[in-house]
């Protein structure tokens, strides 16, 4: 069952039956007496920790969506022949020169707000409408980085199309979501002789490890309303995240699936740049091949490169998409291969979305920055088509490129502009000095290539920062590799940059199809969730409560009275730090008793808080992210628990998610929750 997104949000609370209403937030002083009507039980308790196997239900398939920034794709793969991951058919439309293995994370809606189609048919019919029909349906792409950069993301967030239109962003997601859905079923259903149940598939969603828990939950929110899922089926998704999918992936690889890009000469005489041969399985994989398939086969144990690891041996994965760069640190464990996570998730927003703006700043410099906003507003389909023209000629960017790089310029763009301004594009460049930028005569802009590297610059520089912050961290010492992942990852440019920086340090190696191992990771974990052993908590968790009133110890302002006795409100009562090590559904469990003998409502507020020296929930930087509420009966005559009341509250760590129960022991009736 979901809980708050956030504290600035109405909170999503779980009632004892599980049914779902809207309250609201109740603030955090002490004169509001639901903010804390818990007391820890005498004596104080030490976290209790508790290892618990971790059960899955029987699905026949597992279908993972990669819904990325750029692009998004499915596959999946059947339990019983779990070697083999099928991707989703070749897409309909595409670029010239580009692999549609995925499609871009593009919707169009009807002026209605209908769903119309997502992808490259969605760009396509947009590009093809006539431009004042275009300024009335709503376009949207990249959408995804919203949810990232959202500071009080609530469910009712909007999200503007590129004509200006608002629509809430719950319901964009949902579309995107349900059209994978029903592709997904269609290819099941054409695939599988006897029919699947939707009851027998796992869901998998990647999301970037650095996203917090509200945005997490908002994609468990989206895949609700699309319905891939009940809520109250939960467990049938799970949400991946995406360096570690990439790392699940990495670990099943054979050599000469991977790309070593390290300076120095290969053990086996290899030169550096080039494929890591081996006739390992190499006939299956031929003749794979040769069929044009579209069917991976992993190895049922470990890859070759991991077969050379010693126990210990730990490794970055940078995953590099269009929003963010996202890095995961993992150490391998031997004989059994799982993985354990060193250093809590790290990045930020510095995806190849930062290229696409500095080239919008570019284009601000050269034409002006009211006409370009004036154009995205008035000709958005036409604005579409020049970042596309420009998405193209950004792939073939490379450092050792010595020649130009011609961008296509949209007819409309060079008619606005004449009609906006009364001059033409060719004297609008002329009258910026801009050198590394000229006009060719057959209406393009002509870059050097310089010029297009240095629009790189900002975005790789920020990735290199973080990659080196991550290393010089005392639990990320001695690397052994650095695989690059992601769809910026293909860039040539951000290849040698990372090369540079890092090849003397450790081996940076890239695997093959290098834009689809995260979506090939999240079949796998999808298939055995239970491959990462250990992870990092990212937050700080507990819950809020009552406590003893001690003078000279607890602030004055935190004294509350309840029926005659003095209280110290607001506590927070800590069951994870952050940053801390926790294993695979680890519990940590505590007591709890009403505050008032009387009470029949329990109200647990959790809280989080990014640093580990949290002492009240009103201190700096807590905030809360859910709520249970457990209503109390009256336990029966004879029964021994009479009196004073106990409420066990646990949280089980480990997953990419964190479920709360709640429990009172004395009718032993429970409530469950996810507030991650």
């Amino acid at each position: 069952m979901s809980t708050a997104l956030d504290s600035s949000m109405d909170s999503l609370q779980i009632g004892t039956n599980g049914e779902r209403s809207v309250t609201p937030s109740p603030p955090n002083s002490p004169q509001h007496n639901e903010s804390c009507n818990i007391a820890p039980l005498t004596p104080s308790q030490s976290p209790r920790h508790q290892a618990r196997t971790h059960h899955s239900h029987s699905f026949s398939v597992v279908v993972a969506i990669d819904f990325g920034t750029t692009s998004s794709g499915y596959a999946f793969s059947f339990t019983k022949d779990p070697e083999a991951i099928h991707m989703m058919r070749k897409w309909e439309g595409g670029d010239p020169g580009v692999a549609n293995q995925k499609t871009p994370t593009s919707l169009l809606l009807t002026p209605e707000q209908k769903f119309h189609s997502f992808g490259f048919t969605a760009r396509d019919y947009y590009h093809d409408l006539d431009p004042e029909d275009a300024r009335e349906w709503l376009y949207f792409e990249k959408f995804k980085m919203k949810i990232h950069s959202t500071t009080d993301l609530t469910m009712e967030t909007e999200l503007e199309a590129v004509n200006g239109k608002r629509v809430k962003a719950l319901e964009v997601f949902a579309h995107a979501l349900s059209f994978f859905k029903k592709h997904a079923l269609q290819e099941l259903k054409e695939q599988c002789p006897a029919s699947v149940e939707n009851y027998e598939i796992r869901w998998v969603i990647t999301v970037p490890a650095i996203w917090k828990q509200p945005a997490k939950q908002f994609m468990r929110e989206a895949a609700y309303m699309a319905g891939l899922i009940s809520p109250d089926d939960s467990d049938q998704l799970l949400i991946a995240l995406e360096p570690e999918a990439a790392s699940i992936y990495c670990r099943k690889l054979r050599l000469h699936q991977l790309i070593e890009l390290s300076d120095k000469p290969l053990a086996n005489g290899f030169e550096p740049g080039s494929p890591i041969n081996s006739n390992f399985r190499q006939a299956r994989e031929q003749l794979r091949r040769s069929r044009h398939s579209r069917t991976f086969v992993v190895e049922t144990g470990m890859g070759e490169l991991w077969s050379e690891m010693q126990t210990g041996d730990r490794y970055i994965v940078a995953d590099c998409g269009g929003g963010t760069v996202d890095l995961t640190v993992h150490q391998i464990e031997q004989p059994q291969g799982t993985l354990k996570e060193l250093y809590k998730a790290s990045g930020g927003p510095y995806g190849a979305l930062g290229v696409d703006l500095a080239f919008e700043k570019l284009l601000c410099q050269i034409f002006g920055k009211d006409f370009i906003e004036t154009f995205k507003a008035k000709r958005p389909a036409a604005w579409v088509d020049l970042m596309i023209a420009f998405e193209a000629r950004k792939r073939t960017a490379s450092p050792r490129r010595a020649n130009p790089l011609n961008i296509s310029l949209p007819f409309s763009f060079i008619d606005f502009y004449k009609k906006h301004t009364g001059q033409s594009v060719e004297a609008a460049l002329k009258k910026s000095s801009m050198n590394i930028v000229k006009w060719s005569s057959q209406g393009m802009l002509r870059m050097t290539s310089d010029a297009m590297n240095d629009l790189f610059q900002e975005t790789i520089d920020h990735i290199l920062h973080q990659i080196d912050d991550l290393m010089k961290k005392p639990d990320v010492s001695g690397v052994k590799f650095l695989f690059l992942v992601g769809g910026f990852a293909e860039s040539p440019v951000l290849q040698h940059a990372v090369q540079s920086a890092f090849g003397k340090t450790c081996r940076v190696i890239i695997p093959q199809d290098v834009g689809l191992t995260i979506l090939k990771g999240a079949v796998l974990f999808g298939l055995d969730p239970t491959i990462v052993r250990v992870r990092r908590s990212p937050l700080t968790y507990g819950v809020g409560v009552l406590n003893k009133f001690v003078e000279g110890k607890h602030p004055k302002e935190k004294l509350l009275v309840k029926e005659g006795k003095n209280w110290c409100t607001d506590i927070f009562d800590r069951f994870v730090s952050v940053d801390q090590s926790v294993a695979l559904g680890e519990v940590v469990k505590r007591s709890y008793t009403p505050a008032r003998l009387a009470q029949r409502k329990i109200i647990i507020n959790i809280y989080c808080s990014a640093t580990d020296d949290v002492v009240y929930i009103t201190d700096p930087g807590v905030r809360k992210c859910g709520t249970i509420n457990l209503e109390l009966s009256e336990p029966e005559e004879n029964s021994p628990r009479k009196g004073r009341r106990e409420i066990q509250a646990s949280m089980q760590f480990g997953d990419t998610e964190i479920k709360v129960t709640a429990v009172d022991v004395a009718t032993s009736r429970s409530v469950k929750a996810m507030i991650d």
